[in-house]
């Protein structure tokens, strides 16, 4: 059994209420959710929330709420994991008990159901505990610096600063969408990033952090760009 876990609190303060602020007409969280009905892979979407907005807006879109998430797993500090967790073990007491789980991050409009398929396929073919989307930096990690107090510079690696940018390993980051893993994976807690987790790569023009309303509007005119040329890639 498959399920999708959308964790999405109410209590964000960058972006009051961004997990149903209207993303290009709609409320952001139904992008997620679209997404996982779309793919057609799960048995159970479900919302985890401590919001009842949030849990109302979600079953409109087509997810189940079918329990509302404690408090102390609703505070800014709370990680992933203990989220999907919690939200295994709640599935299980009701009687159902999924051997591969989805969390599909609210804020990701870009996701896309080809994504989240792509992702499931490659957590089984690779036998790995995760797969969750990544992609590439536009720049060689490398070649980075750090500010300094005095408001100079200095390099991370200053024994790269004459390295050619081609001959410089390709890095990768973690796009931020979505992270599939088995259950018991999830449930043991184990690390999300690692030897034991695969990649599903995604073009750098379909990934962008909304943290600030300034990444709101940057996001927000890339997705209507998109939208506008049909991008398929």
């Amino acid at each position: 059994m498959k399920i999708a876990v959308i964790p999405a609190r109410g209590g964000s303060k960058r972006i009051p209420l961004k997990n149903i602020r209207p993303f290009y007409g709609r409320p952001m969280i139904t992008w997620s959710i679209a997404a996982a009905l779309e793919s057609d892979l799960f048995d159970h979407i479900i919302v985890s929330t401590d919001d009842v907005s949030i849990a109302e807006i979600a079953r409109t879109a087509g997810a189940t709420v079918p329990f509302l998430r404690p408090p102390e797993l609703a505070d800014d500090h709370t990680p992933t994991v203990p989220v999907i967790a919690h939200a295994i073990g709640e599935m299980q007491k009701s009687g159902i008990d999924p051997l591969e789980v989805c969390c599909i991050y609210a804020t990701a409009p870009f996701v896309r159901s080809q994504d989240l398929m792509r992702g499931h396929e490659i957590l089984r073919s690779s036998e790995a505990m995760f797969a969750f989307s990544a992609t590439s930096f536009p720049f060689p990690v490398q070649r980075g610096m750090r500010l300094l107090a005095s408001g100079r510079v200095e390099m991370l690696q200053p024994e790269h600063a004459m390295t050619r940018s081609q001959d410089l390993e390709e890095t990768y980051h973690d796009a931020g969408q979505f992270y599939w893993g088995t259950a018991s994976a999830w449930a043991a807690a184990k690390p999300l990033i690692g030897p034991n987790s695969a990649a599903v790569l995604l073009p750098r023009h379909r990934v962008q952090d909304i943290d600030t309303l300034e990444d709101w509007a940057r996001a927000e005119a890339l997705f209507e760009v998109l939208q506008k040329i049909g991008s398929a890639t």
